[in-house]
């Protein structure tokens, strides 16, 4: 049976399910190199985007369990299921967990030609124009797909969703005025925020985010009971050797620690937390759970 001793020999493939500039390949930059640099071996970054990352996911889940080929994945990943029935892997059988990462916020951004300031403010503006208004989403039934169907529900409003490939096509319509809003990942529009590119009016989380501390949760600036958390963390193909995936979760537990690592994730929206690849399964089994429940109450039909 393979074993950490000697591993990694050769460099090690990370899948990102996702096009660049999104906020899951941004993490998957921060994280790698001082990764890389625990291994002793390079970390080679391949964006393998579509399909709501399916494409990427179902790349991972096939490859040889042998540690040189790893997936990157956010919240969405356990959100799935409960969308797209057929996949062609199973979530839960067919892949291991290695490591976690962290926990994050999604920002709710507007067009900034779009006259509301607030939550409150954005809500009257699209209630007045039901059905007119879109919002871009990274893939039917993922994370900021989800976030904008239960932000139409608890808010009244009818937002319309346009499916994206990746967040950085998404960011680069939203600018351009070709949709209205998005539920983004902090990582990948903080810097379009800043320079008044797009208005961040709100954040998904039931506590403010350490990266945006001016902008109020949705919660408290006008839909009350709104909370969507996003998170990311790493997988590998299931069968993979438990030494070898204790090594990897011992390794990024200490890149995690590393003050220079927390502070850019902290500064893109993170809050880098470490935990075991057991926990981790557990965290996931629970959020497809909550999400099958979520979905229904949305009534989003399966695809």
């Amino acid at each position: 049976m393979a074993s950490a001793q000697g591993y990694p020999q050769r460099p090690i493939r990370l899948i990102v399910p996702f096009p660049p500039a999104g906020t899951v390949d941004v993490v998957s930059r921060v994280v790698a190199p001082p990764l890389a640099d625990r291994l002793k071996h390079s970390i080679v970054i391949d964006n393998r985007g579509g399909a709501n990352a399916i494409i990427g996911t179902d790349l991972a889940a096939k490859a040889v369990p042998d540690g040189y080929t790893l997936l990157i994945v956010p919240a969405g990943h356990a959100i799935t299921p409960s969308v797209t029935p057929k996949l062609p892997y199973d979530t839960l059988k067919d892949l291991a967990t290695v490591g976690f990462i962290g926990n994050s916020s999604y920002v709710l951004v507007i067009n900034a030609a779009i006259p509301a300031k607030s939550v409150s403010e954005f809500v009257a503006y699209a209630r007045a124009r039901s059905g007119k208004l879109n919002y871009a989403s990274t893939g039917y039934g993922n994370a900021t797909h989800l976030a904008g169907e239960l932000f139409n529900v608890l808010a009244g409003t009818n937002l319309v969703s346009v499916y994206y490939k990746g967040g950085g096509p998404a960011l680069t319509d939203l600018i351009s005025g070709q949709v209205s809003a998005l539920f983004a990942g902090i990582a990948s529009s903080h810097g379009h925020i800043k320079a008044g590119r797009i208005r961040a009016i709100g954040v998904t989380t039931m506590k403010r985010a350490a990266a945006l501390p001016d902008v109020p949760t949705i919660a408290e600036a006008g839909v009350p009971g709104y909370e969507v958390d996003g998170w990311y963390g790493i997988l590998g193909p299931s069968r993979m050797p438990q030494t070898i995936i204790k090594r990897l979760n011992d390794e990024l537990a200490v890149v995690l620690a590393i003050p220079e690592v927390k502070e850019r994730l902290l500064g893109i929206g993170l809050m880098a937390n470490a935990m075991s690849a057991r926990e981790f399964q557990v965290m996931i089994e629970r959020d497809i759970a909550r999400w099958v429940s979520v979905v229904k109450k949305a009534r989003i039909e399966p695809q």
